[in-house]
């Protein structure tokens, strides 16, 4: 999935933004939204910001280091995932300066924002990029960020559904194409205690298996256990898709390794069951899913996601889907009714 999140204000302690921020909670179930730009006529960044605001959207993913967005945000204390873009990781991680600059450019230029995590690209590989930078770059950037006093902010990688495989959840492995790469990548996270960014679709999953998987399942609205894994009860993909990733980390010698979802969403038209009453039940019942704060069958407890996307992106592609995976029209106006 091509990509560029909305607890209640009462879901954690709320810290003034008097600096760069970098504190980290714990045990905390959180929902944001991923702000992209690939559209015309989206409101400007300081509208953008007080959008989250005013819904009570507490977190949000940006795609590249926008100024203006940062700029916006500066004081808003909204959590933030900031991407290094797929283009720029080659630079930072052949040469440890460079990640100095873009640190010294990104973060500690902006004053007055709460960044939790810096994200080393966006399903590197399927989107551009280079597999074989993300560790370095990773470890410069976090080697840049020690040295400005910065250590709080957590360094990862934002990775599709697609580098695991495995069913049932419980055998859930890296995949041939992807574990040379994800083991080294999962080892390292597991000595910064940083936390897998992982992009999670239950929509592809079932537009791929329709034969094997109910819509219910995908949509949150099983009455009962689909899924009967050793000990473990699946009612929804979501939950099944992210204990893959544990159990991928797990075979991965990264057990300790946490998941965080950098992305999750269904489209509101364009291809197979992208109609907006499906992808209003889909979010809806995933913030209901985040808020209720249960965690997934191998992990319970708080659970940390962010919705793909706050606006519907009309230059986004090739697929017609790409274009309609937004909360709000850029207009301002709800795509469909949301309460987060």
């Amino acid at each position: 999935m091509a990509a560029e999140h909305v607890a209640s204000a009462y879901m954690f302690s709320v810290a003034l933004a008097l600096g760069l921020l970098a504190t980290i909670p714990t045990a905390v179930q959180s929902i944001g939204v991923c702000y992209g730009v690939n559209g015309d006529g989206l409101p400007s960044a300081s509208d953008v910001v007080q959008m989250y605001q005013s819904n009570r959207i507490t977190g949000m993913r940006i795609y590249f280091p926008d100024a203006d967005a940062l700029q916006a945000l500066s004081g808003s204390n909204i959590e933030l995932i900031i991407d290094v873009a797929n283009e720029d990781l080659a630079s930072l991680a052949s040469d440890r300066s460079a990640a100095t600059a873009w640190v010294q450019t990104n973060v500690q230029a902006h004053q007055g924002l709460n960044i939790k995590y810096i994200a080393a690209g966006n399903e590197v590989g399927d989107q551009g990029g280079d597999t074989g930078n993300i560790l370095p770059a990773m470890q410069n950037l976090d080697a840049a960020l020690a040295a400005a006093g910065l250590g709080g902010i957590k360094v990862s990688t934002s990775v599709s559904q697609r580098v695991t495989d495995g069913f049932p959840p419980s055998q859930g492995t890296f995949s041939s194409g992807a574990a040379s790469y994800m083991a080294p990548i999962a080892q390292y996270l597991a000595t910064t205690g940083a936390p897998l960014l992982a992009n999670v679709y239950p929509y592809f999953s079932y537009v791929d298996n329709q034969a094997q998987i109910d819509i219910n399942y995908a949509l949150f609205t099983s009455p009962g256990t689909v899924v009967t894994d050793g000990d473990k009860e699946y009612q929804n993909l979501f939950d099944a898709l992210v204990d893959t990733f544990y159990s991928a980390l797990e075979s991965a010698g990264a057990g300790s390794v946490g998941v965080v979802v950098s992305e999750s969403g269904w489209p509101s038209e364009g291809g197979t069951a992208a109609t907006t009453d499906n992808a209003q039940t889909y979010n809806q019942n995933l913030i209901k899913h985040i808020h209720v704060g249960q965690g997934t069958p191998k992990r319970p407890g708080a659970i940390e996601a962010y919705v793909f996307a706050m606006f519907n992106e009309n230059r986004k592609g090739p697929a017609e889907i790409e274009k309609h995976f937004g909360l709000f029209n850029p207009d301002k106006s709800p795509a469909y009714p949301i309460s987060f």
